[in-house]
């Protein structure tokens, strides 16, 4: 396969996997973050990373905004709801393994 073929079926996937997380916006970052280790925030870093590492000014509410296809804080709104104690500790071990540094 040549580069730009694997280049835009990547591309092609992100864009399935973008679909399919706003299909499901009953799940959670933190039930994503304790299972898998990534969420729809890691999402927007990495894209956010991507963007500067090619020179392409980009602050975190607008790569969130790319990733959540709204502004983070309608999404929130919107979507987010409260979990309990035992869920919240569990996020903070899983962040800090796979993030590097404490939740906040």
């Amino acid at each position: 396969m040549d580069e730009q073929t694997r280049i835009e079926l990547e591309a092609a996937a992100f864009r399935a996997l973008l679909a399919h997380l706003d299909k499901r916006s009953d799940v959670q970052n933190i039930d994503m973050m304790n299972l898998t280790g990534f969420c729809r925030n890691c999402l927007s870093r990495w894209y956010q990373e991507a963007a500067e590492a090619r020179g392409i000014a980009m602050d975190k509410d607008a790569a969130r905004e790319a990733i959540y296809g709204m502004p983070y804080a309608q999404w929130r709104e919107k979507y987010q709801r409260e979990v309990d104690d035992a869920t919240k500790a569990a996020f903070e071990k899983s962040f800090a393994e796979n993030v590097g540094t404490q939740a906040s």
